[in-house]
C-alpha cells in the first residue's frame, strides 16, 4: 500500500464530451488529468432509489457524518494492528488489504457490493445498514484488542516476577522453607531486600531499628546487582514497627508466605497465561485484519453514496425549480422571457440563481461544476 497516496472521487456530466458519450467523457477527463497528476479509472456507481429533495439533503448530512465515522474506525483499527505487530511497518502493510487485494487494486476494480448493499433498497436503509456495520466493526475489534491487551499485561506482570530484581521478583524459588519460622505464637520471619550500597551497614544496625529484633537472626539468602535479600526474625508484637523502620531506612520488606508446591504453581500459571496470550494475539490479529478490510470497504461505499447523493441533489433541485417556474411564472409578470413556443427563457443571472438554489454555488457564489471528494487510506 502506497503511503500518502491520495484519491479523488469525481462526478462529471457526460456533456463534457460533444457526443454526451460515457467513454468519450472518460477520455476527455483523462486528457485533462494527465499522468503527471494522476491516473483516471472508472468508478461505477449504480442508480439508487431516491426520495424527496428534503430527504436527499438530510441524507447528504448523514453521509458526511458517516464518512467521518468510517475514517475514524479505519484509523483506530489500524492503530490496533500497529500495537499488535509492535510497529513493524512491513508486517502491518501485509495485513492491510481490502477484500484480499491491495488498497489501490481494490479501488481500481471497485464494484458495488450488491449482495450486502442492495441497490434496490431505499437510500435511508442503505445508510442505516452501513452505520450499524461500522459500529459493529469498531466494537468487535476494540473488545478483542482490549481482551488481548489485558492478558498481555497479566503475562508481563508474571514474567517480571520471574526475572526482576530481588525487590520485586517472586521469592518462591529463592527462599528455602527451612529459613522461615512458621506456626510460632511469638516469632515471625521477615524478608528484607537491602540496596547493595547498604550491605556493609545493614548487619550492624538492623538489630537496633526497632524493639525486640532477635539478635544475630539476619541471614543472607541471595543477592543480585541491586539488592541483597536477608531473613530477619522479630517478635510478632513488634513486626509492624520493624517493617515501618525498614522502609525509613530504604530497605524493602517483601511480603512472602511459603506455600507447598508454590514454585510449580507459578510456573504453570505463567505457561497458562502465555498460551492464552498467544491465542488472543492470533485472534486479535485476524479480527484486526478483517475489521480493517471491512471498514475500508464500508468507507468506500459511503463515499460512493455521497457522490451519488451530491450529484443527484442539484439535478432534483433544478427540476423542481423549473417545474415551479413553468407553473407560476405568470405571477412575475414580464420578469421571465419566453421563446416562440411559450417556454420560459432565462438570462445568465437567473441561471446563477438556480445553481445557487440547487446547492452548486457556495455562499459567496463560487460555482462548483462537478462533485469531488478526496480521501487517503493509510
Amino acid at each position: 500500500m502506497s503511503k500518502g497516496t491520495k484519491y479523488l472521487l469525481v462526478s462529471l456530466p457526460t456533456s463534457i464530451s460533444p457526443s454526451n458519450d460515457h467513454d468519450e467523457a472518460l477520455t476527455a477527463l483523462r486528457s485533462a488529468v494527465t499522468t503527471d497528476y494522476g491516473t483516471v479509472t472508472p468508478f461505477p456507481i449504480p442508480e439508487f432509489k431516491i426520495g424527496t429533495l428534503d430527504a436527499l439533503v438530510q441524507q447528504a448530512d448523514e453521509l458526511a457524518k458517516l464518512e467521518s465515522s468510517c475514517e475514524a474506525v479505519v484509523a483506530k483499527v489500524g492503530d490496533s494492528l500497529k500495537a499488535i505487530l509492535e510497529g513493524d511497518e512491513s508486517k502491518i502493510s501485509q495485513q492491510k488489504t481490502v477484500n484480499d487485494k491491495p488498497v489501490d487494486q481494490y479501488l481500481r476494480s471497485f464494484t458495488w457490493n450488491k449482495v450486502k448493499y442492495r441497490a434496490d433498497k431505499p437510500l435511508s436503509e442503505l445508510i442505516d445498514t452501513l452505520q450499524k456495520e461500522v459500529v459493529s466493526i469498531d466494537n468487535d475489534v476494540k473488545q478483542k484488542y482490549n481482551q488481548y491487551n489485558q492478558v498481555k499485561t497479566n503475562l508481563t506482570t508474571l514474567q517480571r516476577k520471574q526475572t526482576g530484581n530481588l525487590a520485586s521478583k517472586s521469592l518462591t524459588a529463592i527462599v528455602p522453607p527451612s529459613l522461615l519460622i512458621r506456626d510460632s505464637e511469638y516469632l515471625e520471619t521477615h524478608l528484607i531486600a537491602v540496596p547493595s550500597q547498604q550491605n556493609s551497614s545493614f548487619p550492624k544496625i538492623y538489630e537496633t531499628v526497632s524493639p525486640w529484633v532477635v539478635p544475630r537472626s539476619a541471614q543472607r539468602i541471595d543477592a543480585d546487582d541491586e539488592f541483597t535479600l536477608y531473613a530477619v526474625t522479630t517478635f510478632k508484637k513488634y513486626s509492624q514497627e520493624f517493617i515501618h523502620k525498614c522502609r525509613e531506612q530504604k530497605w524493602i520488606p517483601r511480603d512472602f508466605k511459603y506455600k507447598e508446591g508454590g514454585r510449580e504453581a507459578e510456573e504453570k500459571e505463567v505457561e497458562k497465561v502465555a498460551k492464552e496470550e498467544k491465542k488472543l494475539w492470533g485472534e486479535a490479529l485476524r479480527l484486526g485484519r478483517t475489521g480493517w478490510s471491512e471498514a475500508v470497504m464500508a468507507w468506500v461505499h459511503v463515499l460512493a453514496l455521497r457522490v451519488f447523493v451530491e450529484t443527484t441533489t442539484p439535478k432534483l433541485a433544478k427540476k423542481a425549480r423549473n417545474s415551479l417556474d413553468q407553473s407560476y411564472s405568470y405571477l412575475a409578470g414580464n420578469a421571465f422571457g419566453r421563446d416562440k413556443k411559450g417556454r420560459i427563457t432565462k438570462d445568465d443571472s437567473s441561471t446563477s440563481a438556480d445553481m445557487q438554489a440547487a446547492g452548486q454555488m457556495g455562499d459567496g457564489g463560487d460555482y462548483s461544476a462537478y462533485v469531488c471528494y478526496d480521501f487517503e487510506i493509510n
